[in-house]
């Protein structure tokens, strides 16, 4: 049953995508004492609940209503938990440009907040969600995110006493989730034409379900520190219209505004600290003031080393994207 058996963990924003596959795979699979979902929408939460598959478990899920920028809330609802997903997060790439102290509010000190109620609270393991859009960001979105991330790792530095731990899980688009262009081009195509905003565009591409099952393997090998970044795939975007409206035309609008044409999760930089394994890279915490992390197991990545989307050494196939898209 692995680490979580008779645990109880607590997930912020545990009403959104991942949120809810995450439940799903910890409840039917690792036998958890208690799953807390802490969000902010009641209507959500309800609607949760009722599912058949969520209230078959009605026993072991609590539904907790809060904000992470409510540090009060927090610290009552991380009593008694053992490991926290952070998975609460603004991020509307547009929204947030035009709503700037509304993504530091939630994204920053909002992070803040749940480091600090974790620490007091002592709960034995954090991993919090990036976003590809973290590494080299060009938004405010990504610029948010990548200072969050510096915050879960430095707060190895000051956990003290209590013993908690913490790291960072960081990947790229995930298919179907809201927001993501799949729902959008299936709506699109009963217009007959798809808005393509740059033809060369690509993409790391990863399925809720693996990415579900990579934070649950990184929570058991965490030393504290780490930012890991699972192996997955590439996708041309002229490849993802096809697979999901070969019949349509496609319009090159333009890259929007805050929009990268490929997508960076290790930057050459970030390589000079970066361990790879057989399913993933860590980047090592640059100022490891705490002396725990080595990760023995891995090998350095070669100097000038990059991971983007671009570059990638494994492209998804137009069959392999109509598989994932179905699925």
């Amino acid at each position: 049953m692995g680490i979580f058996k008779d645990k109880t963990i607590l997930i912020t924003g545990g009403t959104g995508s991942f949120g809810k596959k995450f439940v799903e795979i910890v409840l039917a699979e690792h036998a958890p004492k208690k799953v807390i979902v802490f969000s902010r929408d009641e209507l959500k939460q309800f609607e949760m609940a009722q599912t058949p598959k969520f209230k078959a478990h009605a026993d072991k899920i609590r539904y907790f209503i809060g904000d992470v920028r409510d540090k009060d809330r927090l610290m009552r609802a991380f009593h008694g938990v053992d490991f926290v997903v952070h998975a609460a997060a603004l991020k509307q790439v547009p929204a947030m440009e035009y709503n700037p102290s509304e993504a530091i509010k939630t994204n920053i000190n909002g992070a803040m907040n749940v480091i600090d109620a974790a620490i007091d609270r002592k709960v034995q393991k954090v991993v919090a969600l990036s976003t590809d859009k973290a590494c080299n960001p060009i938004n405010l979105y990504g610029a948010t995110k990548l200072c969050s991330d510096k915050l879960f790792v430095a707060a190895n530095a000051y956990s003290g006493h209590s013993g908690t731990t913490f790291s960072v899980v960081r990947y790229g688009n995930v298919v179907g989730s809201r927001g993501s262009v799949v729902p959008f081009f299936k709506d699109k195509a009963k217009e007959g034409c798809l808005p393509i905003t740059d033809d060369r565009m690509t993409r790391f591409w990863i399925t809720l379900e693996q990415g579900v099952r990579f934070v649950i393997k990184s929570f058991e090998r965490m030393q504290g520190g780490e930012l890991f970044i699972p192996k997955i795939p590439s996708m041309n975007i002229m490849d993802l219209a096809k697979a999901i409206a070969p019949q349509c035309k496609t319009n090159v609008v333009g890259i929007r505004p805050g929009e990268k044409l490929h997508e960076v999760m290790i930057s050459e930089d970030d390589a000079r600290n970066t361990k790879e394994l057989s399913d993933c890279y860590i980047i090592q915490p640059a100022f490891d003031w705490w002396g725990q992390n080595n990760h023995a197991e891995g090998k350095s990545v070669p100097e000038g080393f990059a991971y983007s989307s671009d570059r990638n050494k494994e492209w998804l196939t137009i069959p392999q994207l109509q598989k994932m898209i179905e699925s």
